[in-house]
């Protein structure tokens, strides 16, 4: 099948996925590709006309498929590299025709009259953009594109792009995906040979057999064994419950095997492979037809704009970190959901391969040294033409605590890892559990104590809109967390009394911006300590979702709601676990009363020098630029 599908396209391209530049520190930088090649690959850099002298070069290579070729390339300077100015970096091959071939590939993804593919060290950021949940069949346009625009001004304006891209969370929606992705998926697993698996306590002993599966579209949610022990297990895990008060989970498509993730990766972030996929509604079973076609001009239309997508990511430092859809929704949610889900071979089997393919995709080139150990291991596990010790290599990755990563920069950023170090709750398993524990939050506080500013990374807000943690507790009060998605900083106690002395601790950093997505609408808050002087100024910016959005009609009435019941003055505040704080809603300039702004877009944070919040913009996926307005330290003691 994989040879009478490449036969009839042209060859597959060197790099089908990337480059994507990842850190760029002052005295190296880190690429990450997948190639089709086994070809070595490595990374020269240069300044003007002259080449920059490199030190060294680590580039690590794991084989994914008998086509697939995962490299991070990890490049350290002699000298360090100059602030704000411009530097080139290419791939280079050992193979001088696979060079010449890649050369003819790479000049959609440059700017102008590039030759080779650029990028500014910044020590010190004023330019950030940020964003989370960008879902390939929302029906609206990929705002990802605003961020190629603004790169793009640098060659045509002369404006100076960016700083550095935050992705925040749900990178990839392992957990709801539309079937003419999947159908392009499991193409895309066959032509690359990705490694396939067996399957213990499902219906299917095998991945391989998925594609050919009378359940394998629409119908995943069935794949779990239906005996009475697992009949919870399959609502709790494929989300096949409803939920009411936010969305509806459409989990029919869940993804199962390592290639099948690892095939989604490529397809997000890359255009190389669409133009060898085929969509066919005939393969779909009649019922589902329907939808199949209403679904396929969306997916269309967001393969056509990869090529920009890809374009970006390769010229801006890129940093991510994982929220729920990047392995399934509720991810660790409660105690009861990880007994479940753990404790069963083909669940844990399938959280455990996005993690295999979120640490390979995005966790390894956010800090490289922090997964040595991982590193070592996946070289047992990645041989032959299989994949090998993959349930031990699963449980290392549970294991690991350092997906938390850190830049030094000005100010420092800070991006937490708000899913596997889980404050459980003793009193329940279906209560939620606090977003990080006693542990992690110490070594958070020990990391921003004493500085004069910060940038933090939660992909959840830490401040969310009150009466949504409402409607949550009390839906939490009935055992139905896992109804309303109730992952919110204050629904645990222990982790929002240990959050909110950090901001109330005299060392805390007096400048504290927050950088938040998730909840598929944006916001920034002004937040002060109430009757003390002194109080740090921090302010959360909440931007999401790139490519995805909230129930129109829902949020304008939650948000009105919100407005009226817990307004600043608001007595109702008393009864929060912030009572002891002002916050703020800075009201985006749109025309109307509202402060939630339910638009797909990028954030855009602006910063001044001296590291004040200048300006907080959404740039919409449909050209609008939405700002924010910033309270200033007389409206905030005004508000007060």
């Amino acid at each position: 099948m994989k040879e009478h599908l490449i036969s009839e396209q042209k060859a597959l391209p060197i790099v089908i996925a990337g480059p994507i530049l990842r850190r760029v520190d002052a005295e190296r930088i880190v690429v990450w590709a997948i190639s089709s090649k086994p070809s070595q690959l490595g990374v020269k850099l240069s300044h003007g006309n002259t080449d920059v002298s490199i030190a060294a070069q680590n580039n690590r290579c794991i084989q994914i498929g008998e086509r697939a070729f995962v490299w991070l390339l990890e490049v350290s300077v002699t000298t360090p590299f100059k602030p704000a100015e411009r530097y080139h970096y290419d791939l280079t091959f050992d193979n001088a025709d696979y060079a010449t071939l890649w050369k003819g590939e790479k000049q959609p993804l440059l700017y102008a009259t590039e030759h080779h593919f650029s990028f500014c060290y910044q020590p010190t950021l004023t330019n950030i953009l940020h964003g989370s949940c960008r879902k390939p069949h929302f029906d609206g346009d990929d705002a990802l594109i605003q961020a190629d625009k603004l790169v793009e001004r640098e060659f045509y304006n002369n404006e100076p792009r960016p700083d550095l891209l935050l992705f925040t969370g749900d990178q990839v929606y392992a957990d709801d995906v539309a079937g003419p992705t999947l159908q392009a998926i499991q193409q895309v697993t066959s032509m690359l040979g990705l490694y396939e698996e067996s399957l213990e306590g499902a219906v299917v002993s095998h991945s391989a057999e998925l594609r050919e599966h009378e359940l394998n579209f629409y119908q995943r949610q069935q794949i779990l064994p239906q005996i009475a022990t697992n009949t919870a297990l399959s609502k709790l895990f494929f989300g096949a419950a409803q939920k009411p008060v936010f969305t509806s989970v459409n989990a029919q498509n869940h993804l199962i095997s390592f290639a099948e993730i690892m095939a989604m990766y490529i397809l997000c972030w890359s255009e190389t492979m669409w133009e060898f996929v085929h969509f066919d509604a005939s393969k779909i079973k009649q019922e589902f037809q329907t939808r199949f076609n209403e679904e396929e001009p969306v997916i269309r239309a967001f393969s056509k704009n990869l090529l920009q997508v890809r374009r970006v990511m390769a010229h801006l430092p890129t940093m991510m970190i994982f929220d729920d859809h990047d392995v399934t929704d509720d991810w660790n949610l409660t105690r009861g959901w990880e007994e479940e889900v753990y404790n069963h071979p083909f669940s844990n089997r399938m959280v455990g391969n996005a993690l295999m393919a979120y640490w390979l995709c995005q966790g390894w080139g956010n800090a490289p040294e922090n997964f040595d150990d991982i590193e070592t291991f996946a070289k047992q596990v990645f041989t032959g033409n299989q994949l090998h010790q993959h349930d031990a290599f699963i449980t290392l990755l549970h294991e690991h605590e350092h997906w938390h990563f850190s830049l030094d920069t000005q100010p420092p950023l800070y991006v937490m890892d708000t899913r596997t170090r889980r404050w459980r709750s003793e009193s329940s398993k279906q209560k939620p559990s606090g977003l990080m524990d006693w542990e992690a939050l110490c070594e958070f506080q020990q990391a921003i104590i004493g500085k004069p500013s910060v940038i933090v990374v939660s992909a959840a807000p830490i401040y969310g809109v009150k009466i949504i943690e409402t409607i949550q507790k009390i839906f939490t009060f009935f055992g139905k967390a896992l109804t309303v998605d109730a992952e919110n900083w204050m629904a645990h106690r222990g982790t929002a009394n240990v959050i909110l002395n950090v901001f109330r601790h005299l060392k805390t950093p007096p400048k504290f911006i927050i950088l938040s997505g998730d909840v598929h609408y944006s916001f920034v808050y002004d937040v002060r300590l109430r009757f003390r002087r002194n109080s740090p100024h921090i302010t959360q910016f909440t931007c999401s979702g790139l490519k995805n959005a909230f129930p129109s009609a829902l949020l304008q009435r939650l948000d009105k709601l919100n407005r009226w019941l817990y307004s600043p003055d608001s007595p109702l505040n008393l009864f929060t676990r912030r009572r002891n704080m002002s916050v703020s809603a800075c009201k985006p300039y749109t025309g109307n009363t509202q402060t939630l702004l339910n638009k797909p877009g990028i954030g855009q944070l602006l910063l001044t020098q001296d590291h004040n919040v200048k300006q907080c913009n959404t740039l919409c996926n449909d050209g609008e630029k939405v700002e924010f307005a910033i309270i200033d330290d007389e409206q905030t003691r005004g508000n007060e």
